[in-house]
């Protein structure tokens, strides 16, 4: 499924442990602790590899999350809002990732701009309950889906760059 790079970014982030969600009040609290030590991991481990590609922060209670994330493209820099709530059935069931801005652009989305990932990555996710998180879910679900269809959408002309957008 994920190239070499990809599975050895994915291999480097931290497995979870706790199998809690936000119901789970001190459970849940432990297993944002988890989720926090992946997710940094994941971004400076993308820094250090000169893949740096996302931000992401949340509400008080870890429960909406919302941040940017981008992609290079011939030398250009494209770069989206992104957002997710926790669903209550966390981490049975993984969070719906939207690009709202990108609402209607591609199939491969539902609406309010949430990306599909139910070919690929919902069983991969799935089978790794409570092990995956969020960087799981950055690394291969947002990252491999802005891959290729930013890409595809700029060939389409349905996206331009912020420098060449007339005002």
């Amino acid at each position: 499924m994920a190239d070499e790079a990809t599975r050895k970014a994915v291999s480097e982030i931290p497995l979870l442990k706790t199998n809690a969600g936000p119901r789970d009040k001190e459970l849940w609290v432990q297993r944002l602790k988890e989720e926090y030590l992946a997710l940094i991991k994941y971004v400076e481990n993308n820094k250090n590899a000169d893949n740096d590609w996302f931000r992401l922060e949340s509400n008080k209670e870890g429960t909406r999350w919302f941040g940017k994330c981008w992609l290079i493209h011939d030398l250009l820099k494209y770069e989206f809002d992104m957002e997710f709530d926790i669903p209550v059935t966390y981490p049975a069931t993984a969070p719906e990732v939207a690009i709202p801005e990108l609402d209607g652009k591609t199939a491969k989305m539902y609406r309010g701009g949430k990306i599909c990932l139910t070919d690929h990555f919902k069983p991969l996710w799935a089978r790794n309950v409570p092990k995956f998180g969020l960087a799981h879910l950055m690394a291969l679900g947002l990252g491999p889906w802005l891959a290729v269809e930013i890409p595809e959408l700029i060939a389409k002309g349905l996206i331009q760059h912020k420098e060449h957008q007339s005002s």
